[in-house]
């Protein structure tokens, strides 16, 4: 800049001097006057072109400018490039914040001072029922016309949320979202969705849990004390207060089976997986279950002996490894099942078979009344009852199903139903090949029959 400027004086003094050296003193000021203007106008094409240049907004046009202007371009142009990165680069960002919160399990939308959406993720339209771009500017309590949620956007107080329904897409399962507004910027809302669906059945079934809980153990209690209160208040002869006494013994028994499933079911779902190191001797423990079946199934009867046809089958080479406690707990507990609900005369099958794969599978199949299909997905809940009334008189804990489910998966296994009402079912437990060890004895199975 002072090099050209050097040049410009030194070109003027010289042509000055020119003019002098020609006309005296008015040479002068004419020559110099004259090479003053022509300099100006240079500089004014040359600025009017990186005007036009500049007007234009193309940096990569050529404007064929040199020395000091040329210089000027140039510089220019580099801070075009980086403009470009620094705008190329905070686009990059913003894809990547909003690739994001697409990605994010919760819903995020953008409300704008009046409450309309700006923007909106995947999740959140799919929670709330919108469409990203077709809904952009629509007033949000105009498309979530939950109740609540419109006395939560009226109230202006967002320090906590609130719970409404979402969109869900089937008739048969209602979504519940945890919804809440946040501030920001100039008067700007950030509505967060989260879908809680599950946590509210959970604190359901921990609601009926108690509930049920606090049923089954009431009606024996309640039995217990009216015994109590009689035995206390009126004279009973020696063998109505044995009788009384059986009954108290009755409803004290089946308190403590209830405590003990319960207990059972605390120690299964806090314990680890146990170890596949351990064969259960599937025989011996067979051969128990068998008798303790005929004894229930004569006790059903009201008889001396079995009143059910019972057959278990066994192959000898077969073994189970894993928690021997365990595994008795959950085969008894579908063969006492099957007693209980198959009536007198019925046939009763318990059976271990091997699969192609190496699994191994112990089913029970009985042609009692079946249960309907609508009851089949709840089975295995706690307490479910298919028929209250009739599961009382059996004598079972609505436990029984929920526990055999739990051993067979802590074994890494599963727990399958199959039932036609009028037909009878089959309950089935499925023990995965690394649970399972063969003997090098030929494949033979043992029968019994009662």
């Amino acid at each position: 800049m002072l090099s050209r400027l050097f040049f410009a004086l030194f070109f003027l003094f010289v042509t000055a001097l020119c003019g002098y050296w020609l006309n005296g003193s008015q040479g002068f000021w004419i020559a110099g006057f004259g090479i003053l203007l022509a300099l100006l106008f240079n500089d004014y094409e040359k600025g009017y072109r990186l005007e036009t240049w500049l007007r234009r907004g193309d940096p990569t046009a050529d404007v064929n400018l040199t020395g000091f202007w040329g210089e000027l371009v140039n510089r220019i142009r580099r801070g075009f490039k980086a403009r470009d990165q620094i705008a190329a680069q905070h686009q990059q960002r913003l894809q990547e914040f909003l690739s994001a919160i697409q990605a994010s399990p919760n819903g995020v939308l953008l409300l704008d001072d009046e409450g309309r959406i700006e923007w909106s993720n995947q999740t959140a339209a799919l929670h709330l029922g919108l469409h990203e771009q077709r809904d952009v500017g629509q007033h949000v309590v105009n498309l979530v016309r939950d109740p609540a949620f419109t006395r939560y956007v009226a109230q202006q107080d967002f320090s906590a949320e609130v719970i409404i329904e979402g969109r869900s897409p089937s008739l048969s399962q209602m979504l519940k979202l945890q919804v809440q507004l946040h501030p920001y910027g100039e008067n700007k809302k950030l509505l967060l969705t989260r879908d809680v669906t599950a946590r509210a059945q959970a604190d359901q079934m921990r609601r009926d849990f108690v509930a049920n809980v606090s049923h089954e153990i009431r009606t024996p209690l309640t039995v217990l004390s009216g015994f109590v209160e009689t035995l206390q208040s009126l004279p009973l002869s020696a063998d109505e207060r044995q009788t009384y006494l059986d009954l108290m013994a009755v409803q004290a028994t089946r308190m403590q089976g209830l405590v003990s499933d319960l207990l059972t079911l605390s120690q299964l779902e806090g314990s680890p997986p146990p170890p596949a190191t351990e064969c259960v001797d599937l025989k011996s423990m067979m051969a128990q279950i068998k008798s303790d079946a005929m004894a229930l199934s004569a006790m059903q009867g009201q008889s001396e002996k079995a009143v059910h046809a019972l057959t278990f089958e066994l192959p000898e080479h077969l073994s189970v490894c894993g928690a021997r406690v365990e595994i008795h707990s959950a085969v008894s507990n579908l063969v006492n099942n099957a007693v209980r609900y198959t009536p007198a005369g019925g046939q009763i099958e318990a059976r271990w078979t091997l699969g192609a794969e190496g699994q191994a599978t112990f089913s029970v199949k009985d042609n009692g009344v079946g249960i309907a299909a609508e009851h089949l997905p709840r089975l295995s809940e706690r307490f479910y009852r298919v028929d209250r009334s009739r599961s009382r008189e059996s004598g079972g804990t609505g436990l029984g199903l929920a526990i055999a489910k739990h051993i067979v998966l802590r074994h890494g296994g599963s727990f399958q139903v199959q039932s036609v009402l009028g037909e009878g079912s089959c309950f089935s437990l499925d023990f995965p090949s690394n649970r399972v060890k063969l003997t090098p004895t030929p494949a033979s199975s043992e029968l019994l029959s009662a």
